[in-house]
């Protein structure tokens, strides 16, 4: 062949590409945290601590009995599902993406420990405490603002934890109300609304925030319900000396507290349980979930978030509250001042069930463990006893 036989390659025009940057292992937000929730990909021998998670763990917590019936087959003794994922000795962490009640090892309970000292000394300034706590539905209204297109996820869980809102949802249920405080972007008044086929149920989607609430009324979902409607959404504060719009003292069956009793600061706790009982039904439930103490939202808080013991500011301004089970036993069982209660019932709730949902997330990519800790419960409103 000679060489005028030779032609030249074909050059492609294309643009000029940015080269893909590998995703970063931790945010700034968590560098302080490095040795405690890294795992290094180097196996490690049994029984070897892997930086605060144990390379072999013993299951946390094993049933209370060996009985197994139709009703029970996973030998289960607390009150909710929580799920049934037992880190095991044996088992490889990165096998799946979420254990179930797993406990914190020593090591990390100290880092919890020597984290919140670090967060007591660098406190929130007095002039901030002041401006977060005196108009808090601002700094929601300014999330929901930010956020509207980012924020909503369906809680597929509800109805795995909390059964009664698939039985008030089926056709033949009969009249039932549900409030539910803190509706947000309805995260969760929308898949109810969606799975409803009860012609008599009323769900009540209530917030302090006006931006959350035209969030929800401006959806296809809401504007497309016939009358009368079954979805009502309304600006409320919980803790206001009001009753919802459209609701009145012993009118409301089931109360939904979703992750909101924590946006509350503590000198508001009595005035919504106030609230509250007056607006349920004697037997009456509230179902409740909401952040535990030393969850990694918690343990991650820098300088400059702590307002309170257990109590702090995020970023965007809102507002946390972290709580142990005792803590909210004592709460919910506590006699409530300033309600009209029967003279044959107790102005108090009752506390049905209440328990800790403990897990440990892993990305198995990044080779992270997180540790979650979630408060779950049912309250109820003391049925009036017989004369």
């Amino acid at each position: 062949m000679g060489i005028d036989d030779v032609t030249e390659p074909a050059v492609d025009a294309q643009l000029p590409t940015r080269n893909k940057q590998q995703r970063q292992q931790l945010t700034k937000g968590m560098e302080h945290m490095r040795s405690y929730v890294i795992i290094p990909e180097t196996p490690q021998s049994a029984g070897e601590d892997a930086y605060g998670v144990p390379a072999t763990y013993e299951p946390v917590r094993k049933p209370a009995t060996t009985i197994v019936s139709d009703e029970n087959p996973q030998k289960r003794s607390d009150p909710f599902q929580f799920g049934t994922r037992y880190l095991e000795e044996g088992d490889d962490i990165f096998a799946h993406n979420a254990w179930d009640h797993v406990e914190v090892d020593a090591q990390y309970s100290e880092f919890i420990e020597q984290q919140t000292t670090f967060q007591r000394e660098n406190q929130v300034s007095d002039f901030d405490k002041q401006r977060f706590n005196d108009k808090p539905e601002k700094w929601w209204d300014k999330f929901y603002g930010n956020n509207q297109a980012n924020f909503f996820k369906d809680r597929k869980w509800l109805v795995q934890e909390f059964p009664i809102l698939g039985e008030v949802t089926k056709e033949d249920y009969g009249a039932v109300t549900l409030l539910e405080v803190g509706a947000g972007a309805g995260n969760t008044a929308f898949p109810l609304l969606a799975m409803n086929r009860n012609p008599e149920l009323r769900l009540h989607a209530c917030d302090y925030s006006a931006k959350a609430i035209d969030v929800i009324r401006s959806q296809p979902a809401y504007t497309a319900q016939e009358s009368p409607a079954v979805l009502q959404a309304d600006v409320w504060d919980i803790a206001g000396q009001d009753l919802p719009p459209g609701l009145t003292p012993s009118s409301v069956d089931l109360v939904l507290l979703i992750f909101i009793f924590s946006a509350l600061s503590p000198d508001q706790w009595t005035q919504a349980l106030r609230n509250i009982f007056t607006l349920l039904k004697s037997g009456g439930e509230v179902l409740f979930r909401d952040y535990g103490r030393g969850d990694l939202a918690q343990v991650r808080f820098k300088k400059g978030r702590y307002l309170d013991e257990n109590f702090y500011v995020r970023g965007d301004g809102t507002r946390v509250y972290f709580f142990d089970e005792e803590e909210l036993r004592r709460i919910w069982s506590s006699s409530i001042d300033g309600v009209t209660a029967d003279s044959r019932q107790t102005a108090s709730f009752e506390v049905r069930d209440l328990a800790v949902d403990r897990r440990m997330l892993v990305n198995r990519q990044r080779k992270l463990k997180m540790y979650r800790c979630w408060m779950q419960g049912r309250f109820m409103k003391p049925l009036r006893s017989e004369t």
